[in-house]
């Protein structure tokens, strides 16, 4: 893998970009943003700075990885990639917009992925010129250190793109999973949707609280986090945008969001990122 274009510089487009230049690969770097970038940019260094100080990558391979990285405003910076990586925002117009412009931009021959988490591949790659080059690449947060990319097909995938997904994906060192069929939250994010819904139902019920609940889970069935701490590392907008994707398109009542995520949306206590979720992560 020679170029790679990765649209969209936040959590998951810096992190895709950062595993993939490590990889070996030039990354064009692709948001509307300049300050975005720049923040971008700022993160990965911050990374790349963690991993050598951990002695897990040296101090010359981090500088040669951040150098492989280029930033643009300009959605035509991919025309040059082998494969184009959307990370936008997780909205089906909004990603569909992306692809109809990278149909316009990239090669007949580029394969373009989408790292969304929920929403079918098919529907996303209704919006480009050639879906058979349509993929699902769902990568992990945070990128850098979760090993796993779920690859997903939609009903027009070729053998070829899902082979050069899988190529990319590995490049950047992680292991694959395939899915066959173009499900809502394909196989990964339909299990961690099911188990936090579930989870926060119970807590929200007063059947165990929450530290209890994690507890259970790590200790009774030797998950390394509980769901509830996934939720707030995720994001629990996050998450409960997914189940919502989920819900509208199966109508099934398990991934309908309990009250309890939807208020901790409304109230701003989102996890990690905003400092309080199920934990309070301020000390």
């Amino acid at each position: 893998m020679t170029q790679v274009a990765v649209i969209g510089s936040g959590l998951m487009g810096s992190g895709i970009a950062q595993v993939t230049s490590l990889g070996g690969s030039d990354v064009a770097l692709i948001d509307t943003d300049e300050g975005a970038l720049d923040r971008a940019l700022a993160a990965i260094r911050s990374s790349l700075d963690r991993f050598v100080a951990k002695e897990k990558v040296t101090a010359e391979d981090a500088d040669a990885a951040l150098a492989r990285i280029t930033t643009s405003t300009d959605l035509k910076a991919a025309a040059g990639a082998s494969i184009a990586v959307e990370a936008v925002f997780e909205r089906l117009p909004v990603k569909q917009e992306v692809f109809r412009q990278l149909s316009g931009i990239c090669s007949p021959e580029t394969v373009l992925a989408t790292n969304t988490s929920a929403i079918p591949i098919t529907e996303i790659a209704a919006a480009a010129t050639h879906p058979e080059r349509v993929v699902g690449t769902h990568f992990f947060s945070p990128v850098p250190m979760m090993q796993l990319c779920e690859l997903v097909r939609g009903i027009h995938t070729s053998d070829e793109a899902l082979a050069t997904a899988r190529a990319f994906a590995e490049a950047a060192g992680k292991t694959c999973v395939v899915v066959n069929r173009d499900v809502a939250g394909f196989a990964t994010t339909r299990l961690i949707c099911a188990l936090v819904n579930e989870a926060a139902r119970l807590v929200e019920n007063g059947v165990i609280s929450a530290e209890d609940l994690d507890t259970a889970c790590r200790l009774g069935f030797g998950h390394p986090m509980g769901p509830l701490a996934t939720a707030d590392l995720t994001g629990i907008d996050v998450i409960t945008h997914a189940t919502e994707n989920i819900y509208d398109d199966t109508a099934d009542p398990q991934f309908f969001p309990p009250a309890l995520l939807r208020r901790l949306v409304a109230a701003g206590e989102i996890g990690r990122k905003s400092g309080k979720g199920f934990f309070d992560y301020t000390a």
